[in-house]
């Protein structure tokens, strides 16, 4: 009986994990909206690693090969070599989506600032999931898109701004 009774305390637990896996899921706008079934076919092609704290994700200037999504921890990016600080990223968060659709080199270093447990999403898996499931792939890739999309336009709109106020006159000297 004891035996029994560890094993479904064991499946339970697996459960309740698989469940916070899809519900961290959910909450990325990348795999907003996926049903439960297309979730899980993300869930299965997830890397999971863990890292110590200082210990670099991925350097500046290497080819990128996938995402990250941080499931615990804290992870800093960084311009190299100044050692900017360019964001700090925490619990349910992702970053380097842009490798997914580009291997051109990162534009900048992860690293985790405490110990953290991150799942990896690359290039490779997403292609293969698109070979199996092509409307789940072109979901994916849709949404991945938008959100690059959407970033670029943020970022032109803060370019012209700081041109903006680049040209103006300081006051005083007209």
């Amino acid at each position: 009986m004891n035996g029994l009774r560890l094993r479904l305390l064991g499946n339970r637990r697996k459960e309740n994990h698989e469940d916070r896996i899809r519900v961290m899921l959910k909450n990325i706008p990348i795999f907003d909206g996926l049903s439960k079934r297309e979730l899980l076919a993300v869930e299965r092609i997830l890397h999971k690693r863990e890292y110590q704290p200082d210990e670099v994700i991925f350097r500046q200037e290497e080819p990128g090969m996938g995402m990250y999504i941080i499931e615990s921890g804290t992870v800093e990016i960084i311009s190299e070599p100044s050692q900017v600080q360019l964001s700090e990223l925490t619990d349910g968060e992702f970053f380097g989506e842009l490798a997914i659709l580009d291997e051109s080199p990162r534009s900048a270093t992860a690293r985790s600032k405490t110990q953290c447990t991150i799942f990896g999403f690359f290039q490779p898996d997403l292609f293969s999931l698109i070979e199996r499931n092509p409307r789940l792939g072109v979901k994916i890739v849709m949404r991945l898109a938008r959100i690059i999309g959407e970033r670029l336009r943020k970022a032109n709109e803060r370019t012209q701004r700081i041109r903006k106020e680049f040209d103006q006159p300081a006051p005083g000297l007209q």
